[in-house]
């Protein structure tokens, strides 16, 4: 099976064309799909929405066509031949946003909902299509726009002469609205985790183990094993699901003073990975006698877990490891269920912090931080600042209007939508 759209003021005379007199709104009617010269080459249903009740918010009909590639290509074919065109990436939820059946936020929920790499993921994509995202976003922006009535009013009856800031409480209505702003900012980075998933990059010397715990967190044998320093010489990656949030994992080439030129490759790119990691495992091997001291070239800012590896190699009697390292074995599996758990820590992630979540995108969090400082500033002022206070206001309610969409040059439209599925 497959499905055929047709959106837009002609879609109706087009489907007219290809199946006859349509169906009713929104009932399905079985229908023989004609070519130019009236000769069935398909039989489907067709289904008929008109606007503004429809995906895209225009007239809008649906065929439902066999799913092989000649029939779906012949349907396109004739329909274009009628005056249609072939949608661009996304366009059908671009028309439904620009038409009001959708804010920004949901309509990136689309592609986020198709994109999803868990259950958990699916279910916040969900909630966000939903309006649960853009709910919460709306309730801060009332609550900034009552401060800001009250803070332009005071500001055109000067004559008044009240501390509006102090008879209006409104230092203590700031700081809710800030700390409410916070809150869902948190969320907002909890569902940016769900969506784009933990980055996590083993590095270390060679042969402690990094291809070996590479395999043992997938289930399955990805990275060549020998006993041979340097085996690894490029990146080798699995995606794993911990606690419904994707985690993907990358092996890399063991970092050392090396003149193969191929392997000074692989460790180039180590450093490469090293700096697009969320969280960094730094693995040393348990009971080496050299001290643990970070690879070179790592970047200082990322989140590092410590691991000595090959635990199973040490004797009984062998001593604790140091505090805040977690000693792991490939071939045993001790200590991955506590290192699974220290990812997830790393990225701040909580135990079942997936419930009742929305997906979010860097966008958001930048908009939510943008506000989080315009109303952290607001709270700074003094005395008589009302006009300060209000700016500050103002550009906050503007940050929050992003999310939505509303404050969306076409440049941004355009690179959001660009990335979306055809067909959708």
């Amino acid at each position: 099976m497959a499905i055929v759209r047709l959106s837009g003021p002609h879609a109706e005379t087009i489907a007219e064309a290809v199946a006859g007199k349509l169906p009713a709104v929104r009932t399905a009617r079985l229908a023989l799909f004609r070519d130019e010269s009236g000769e069935p080459f398909d039989q489907g249903l067709i289904l008929r929405f008109q606007a503004p009740a429809s995906y895209t918010g225009e007239n809008l009909v649906e065929f439902h066509c066999h799913g092989g590639a000649v029939p779906r290509q012949a349907l396109v074919q004739r329909c274009v031949s009628l005056g249609a065109r072939v949608a661009e990436p996304g366009e059908f939820s671009l028309r439904a946003f620009l038409n009001g059946r959708l804010d920004l936020a949901q309509a990136e929920a689309v592609a986020d909902l198709i994109d999803a790499d868990s259950g958990s993921a699916a279910r916040a994509a969900m909630r966000s299509l939903q309006g649960d995202f853009s709910g919460r976003v709306a309730k801060l922006m009332a609550g900034l726009v009552d401060l800001r009535v009250l803070l332009e009013a005071a500001i055109d009856f000067p004559e008044e002469e009240l501390d509006v800031l102090r008879e209006y409480q409104v230092r203590e209505r700031l700081q809710q609205a800030l700390a409410d702003v916070a809150s869902v900012r948190e969320s907002a980075r909890l569902g940016r985790v769900l969506r784009d998933g933990i980055q996590v990059v083993l590095v270390g010397p060679p042969n402690v183990g990094k291809s070996s715990l590479l395999n043992r967190l997938a289930g399955e044998t990805l990275a060549i094993v020998t006993d041979i320093p340097g085996t690894t010489r490029d990146t080798v990656r699995c995606e794993l699901v911990l606690d419904g949030v994707p985690v993907h994992v990358t092996d890399t080439a063991g970092l050392r003073e090396s003149s193969d030129p191929v392997e000074r490759i692989g460790m180039e790119r180590t450093r490469s990975a090293a700096r697009g990691a969320d969280v960094l495992l730094v693995m040393t091997e348990a009971g080496a006698s050299a001290p643990r001291q970070n690879p070179e070239g790592l970047p200082p800012e990322a989140l590092q877990i410590q691991v000595e590896s090959k635990a199973d190699l040490l004797p009984a009697e062998a001593a604790s490891p140091p505090a805040g390292v977690l000693r792991v074995s490939a071939h045993t599996g001790h200590g991955l269920d506590a290192l699974r758990q220290a990812i997830l820590n790393a990225a701040g992630w909580r135990e079942g912090a997936g419930e009742g979540l929305f997906l979010a995108r860097q966008r958001h969090l930048d908009a939510l931080d943008t506000a989080c400082r315009h109303l952290a500033t607001a709270l700074e002022f003094e005395g008589p600042t009302v006009d300060l206070v209000a700016e500050e206001l103002r550009l906050a309610h503007r940050s929050l209007e992003a999310v939505g969409g509303r404050m969306s040059a076409d440049a941004l439209l355009g690179e959001i939508f660009s990335r979306f599925c055809i067909g959708k």
